[in-house]
């Protein structure tokens, strides 16, 4: 007797066929796509009468630059989606590398799904993948002015730029950031009797 995850993973494998990898791990199924089938995937999975994935609840980037302890020789950055299918109350998760770790794009899925505009607006933001198709991928949560990508592993932790209010000025200004790189070592006391009572 097969699970409805089994027979969730078996669907998927049928109707894609060779253009995507499924596999189960931890109860759920994930299913990755090449970046030129990613567009024509994403239809299938919603169109598709046996798998009706109707719902994208989720997108994001992800950056698999230091995956597991910098083991990882894979594509750098990846968009990773959670669908839902409210006919089967099935789930699936779908990941698509971006084969260009320099300028990292993808086809866009808004017209797929609308929900997708914001999800691939935060991921252009955070992460710097374009998505080819969007028609206002802009930032959404750093500033307009903002310089880099702040989830990308090699973006400095303190920043390019600080933002502080200037009481002279009477507005908010922008400098270069003055906070100065130290390690920070704790400081161990040891009692001579710790632990002799």
């Amino acid at each position: 007797m097969t699970s409805k995850i089994e027979n969730l993973a078996s669907t998927l494998a049928s109707v894609l066929g060779e253009a995507a990898t499924v596999s189960i791990a931890l109860g759920e199924v994930t299913v990755v796509v090449k970046a030129a089938n990613y567009a024509a995937t994403m239809l299938t999975l919603r169109d598709e009468p046996s798998l009706r994935f109707d719902q994208l609840i989720d997108l994001c980037g992800v950056d698999y630059s230091t995956y597991g302890e910098g083991t990882w020789d894979g594509a750098r950055f990846a968009a990773v989606s959670h669908l839902l299918s409210l006919v089967h109350n099935w789930r699936v998760r779908v990941r698509v590398f971006a084969p260009d770790d320099d300028m990292p794009v993808l086809a866009s899925v808004t017209s797929v799904w609308r929900a997708a505009n914001w999800y691939e607006r935060e991921a252009f933001d955070l992460y710097g993948i374009l998505f080819e198709g969007h028609n206002d991928l802009r930032r959404i949560l750093t500033d307009y002015g903002f310089i880099g990508h702040p989830f990308r592993k090699d973006f400095p932790i303190t920043g390019f730029v600080e933002m502080r209010y200037d009481p002279e000025q009477k507005r908010v200004i922008y400098q270069p950031v003055t906070i100065e790189p130290r390690e920070i070592i704790p400081r161990v006391i040891r009692e001579e009797t710790y632990g002799m009572k």
